[in-house]
């Protein structure tokens, strides 16, 4: 069908747009709407006979987007999907999977799972909305799965469960606070999972199939290594991971590079357990901001680089302080001149220009004034080139990262169940 506008007119401070669609077999549907002049937002109901569908038709940056009810995503093409989906993604396992997956034009579904264990940080908070909403806009329904079991398993806040489970909803108002796409995200309980007599059928099966050193090679994924004391408990964690992405369904694995190992793990084994195997689409690790391990091995430096709770400095938690921002990241390891491994040009890249359209630097006359920069690789060439001292770098990003983060300190200051979830948590003990 193609639409054609008939007549424009305001009436009572309303602008009511008359749109129809012309149908294959030649019938006209006249549509109309009543939306306030300064409203972004457009609905349209066809009337019957047509099968009734609504449109959204919203501006962003000035773009317009189409939405629609029968179709969760904007009405964009598979390679525009595709691209979105590659934006999050670091590495992808494997991309022509992926491909024929949005082919398929099933309404797809996509996991990751969070262990409560306290305070969250930045890359757990504002990167995890970004990307999510990255894939929801794309069409994908996320499935975000609250651990708790998992991180009891993992003796995490002391092996309390009631505690951990404190964390876990806590989480969920961080997320909230920080922008996801909370429409198209479901919310899911590990114990709720553990109900399912089959769920621990399948765990079993995966220990079934798989060998004592090849789960022991997974222990990155819940920050361990095959060097630490290891409790039976957390033997059982890869198997209930994996066998969480085949009972939620997911077609696509949408965790961390630390994630990689259990992720291979369960796209190894599901063709044999009956299972479809899974995209995973790993995003990169956020670096923390200290100096950067000496350790070899490019997973297990992947995980030790990142942001931890156990050492706050390395970490700027979703309501620290405008202070607490400061200070950490004019401690933050930035060598003059240097990318490689740059976690202050990494919270450029990941999270500002993810935000914001422009990135200024705030600088005296004497040292070159102000400059604005509209993309990370300009940016970075900058640095790199010498022309960006990283006094100036730190003092802009922590600036940036905070405005961010005021909207979510106030929703923990005015929501008084967030708040009572916010002071809960910081009482509580943080272990590793």
């Amino acid at each position: 069908m193609a639409p054609s506008i008939r007549t424009t007119y305001a009436e009572n401070g309303i602008l009511i747009p008359r749109i129809s669609f012309t149908c294959l077999i030649g019938l006209a549907t006249p549509l109309s709407t009543k939306v306030p002049q300064k409203s972004n937002k457009i609905a349209f109901t066809i009337p019957l006979p047509i099968k009734p569908l609504f449109l959204y038709f919203l501006t962003e940056n000035g773009a317009l987007t189409i939405y629609s009810k029968t179709n969760l995503y904007p009405l964009m093409d598979i390679q525009e999907r595709l691209n979105l989906i590659k934006s999050v993604g670091e590495e992808i396992l494997m991309e022509d999977e992926l491909l024929e997956l949005l082919k398929s034009k099933k309404q797809l579904i996509a996991y990751d799972g969070f262990e409560p264990s306290g305070k969250p940080h930045i890359a757990q908070g504002l990167i995890r909305a970004i990307n999510i909403n990255k894939m929801t806009k794309a069409g994908v329904k996320f499935k975000m799965l609250v651990a708790d079991w998992h991180g009891w398993a993992n003796n995490k806040m002391g092996g309390d469960l009631d505690k951990i489970q404190v964390v876990g909803k806590y989480l969920i108002e961080v997320w909230k606070a920080s922008g996801l796409d909370t429409k198209n995200v479901e919310f899911v309980w590990a114990s709720d999972l553990l109900n399912n007599r089959d769920y621990w059928k399948t765990v079993m099966q995966i220990a079934r199939h798989s060998t004592l050193p090849r789960i022991l090679r997974t222990l990155e994924i819940m920050g361990r290594t095959e060097k630490d004391t290891i409790h039976a408990s957390q033997i059982f964690y890869p198997c209930m991971q994996a066998a969480d992405i085949f009972h939620l369904k997911a077609d696509i694995c949408q965790l961390g590079m630390d994630q990689r190992k259990v992720n291979v793990l369960a796209r190894e084994l599901a063709p044999s357990l009956g299972y479809q195997k899974p995209v995973a689409v790993h995003h990169h690790m956020l670096q923390g901001l200290l100096a950067p391990p000496t350790t070899s091995d490019p997973i297990e430096r992947v995980a030790a680089m990142k942001m931890s709770k156990s050492r706050p400095d390395s970490a700027i938690f979703m309501t620290d302080s405008e202070e607490d921002i400061k200070r950490k990241m004019n401690k933050a390891y930035c060598l003059e001149k240097i990318a490689l491994e740059n976690p202050v040009l990494e919270y450029c890249k990941y999270i500002i220009f993810e935000k914001f359209s422009a990135f200024t630097l705030e600088r005296p006359a004497k040292f070159g004034g102000n400059i604005t920069f509209k993309s990370y690789a300009e940016l970075e060439k900058s640095f790199v080139d010498g022309k960006v001292h990283p006094a100036d770098l730190k003092s802009a990003v922590a600036r940036d990262i905070n405005k961010l983060l005021i909207p979510v300190r106030e929703y923990f200051e005015k929501n008084k169940e967030a708040k009572k979830l916010k002071e809960l948590v910081d009482s509580y003990q943080v272990t590793r």
